[in-house]
């Protein structure tokens, strides 16, 4: 694809924001360690004691400029351009929490990523050129279209399914539950981020679309969208490891956010059937980089909970019970083999 001055300005915002965004999970999550070493209650259980933590502020400052890079990246170029680059966030959180969170990072998981990239490539070489939009009634009317007005009701449905239903039940255990439920949100901030930042771009260029209330109704979304995303987010990364949060969330949100944009904006109708099998593909790819990641972390987990148990059996029956009855959690905290506590667990994560 051709690269316009507005799609190479898109397309260096998303590589910043990227990187930000990829710092942010793990500067947040040695926050969110701190809290629950403070207090007892981590946010996975409904603690929100990180919010008087300053590293976790200073986490959600840097995701904070990451997303507003990302705002900006797209009012230039098109969602099936940007949303894919959010890859290399993936990068930047293995890698560092491989050296400071001293999560393992197996090199099948570099695999996993190298691949995430890949398919992230090949979506972005044969992403459709953005049609322009001159007026933000423009985007309301493709918004309001019966396919796409399907589709959020779909993802509302499904969001109020996975709060309220496998929440309770499986969200400590599944890491799709937490993810699912931002990215489903997610791709509907996408399509409102992208109204807003066009409507606010066609503003400083002269055209002034505040006057429009479908302006703020976007705004409104993009609040609503971005709130709940944070929320469950966290939850994420404190129940689960960074390094299987990250790809996942990623492939999760990007599939829907691009899947959305085909819908709301039309895509692929221009485009001929070569390159959408190409962006199909290159889905597939990253799809299976996230499988190879998730199931190389799950591998080492089991198999370093193997080796625990059967060298502390003997030492209590009451502990040998919590740990052949853990929620997943206590697994992934295994990876410590001096600790199998996790008030333990907790308070070593604090020196960190």
């Amino acid at each position: 694809m051709g690269f316009s001055k507005d799609n190479l300005k898109g397309l260096l915002l998303a590589l910043l924001s990227s990187g930000f965004i990829g710092a942010s999970f793990i500067i947040k999550k040695k926050g969110l360690r701190r809290a629950a070493a403070a207090s007892g209650v981590r946010a996975g259980y409904g603690g929100y004691s990180y919010l008087l933590e300053p590293l976790w502020w200073l986490g959600l400052i840097t995701m904070v400029v990451g997303e507003v890079a990302n705002f900006i990246a797209y009012a230039f170029a098109p969602a099936v351009l940007v949303t894919p680059l959010g890859a290399l966030s993936i990068i930047i959180s293995a890698v560092l929490a491989h050296f400071i969170l001293k999560e393992r990072l197996h090199w099948l998981g570099v695999l996993g990523c190298v691949m995430c990239i890949s398919g992230s490539v090949i979506i972005v070489i044969h992403a459709p050129q953005e049609h322009p939009i001159t007026n933000v009634l423009e985007i309301w009317s493709m918004a309001t279209q019966p396919a796409f007005m399907l589709y959020v009701g779909s993802v509302i449905v499904l969001v109020f399914i996975l709060i309220f239903h496998f929440v309770p039940r499986c969200g400590q255990t599944n890491v799709l539950v937490f993810t699912g439920i931002c990215s489903l949100m997610g791709s509907l901030s996408v399509m409102s981020v992208k109204a807003l930042g066009t409507a606010l771009k066609l503003t400083f260029e002269g055209k002034n679309q505040l006057i429009y209330p479908e302006t703020w109704f976007f705004m409104l979304v993009v609040t609503t969208c971005v709130i709940t995303q944070m929320n469950y987010l966290n939850k994420a990364l404190d129940t689960f490891n960074t390094a299987v949060v990250s790809p996942i969330y990623y492939v999760m949100f990007t599939t829907l956010a691009i899947i959305a944009s085909v819908i709301m904006f039309k895509d692929w109708d221009d485009q001929s059937g070569g390159a959408i099998i190409s962006e199909i593909c290159g889905f597939i790819v990253v799809l299976s980089g996230t499988i190879l990641l998730h199931s190389t972390k799950e591998f080492e987990r089991s198999s370093s909970f193997r080796v625990n148990a059967g060298s502390y059996m003997s030492v209590s029956p009451s502990l040998s019970a919590r740990l052949c009855s853990g929620n997943g959690d206590s697994l992934k905290h295994g990876e410590n083999e001096e600790s199998f506590s996790e008030e333990i667990s907790l308070r070593r994560q604090e020196l960190y």
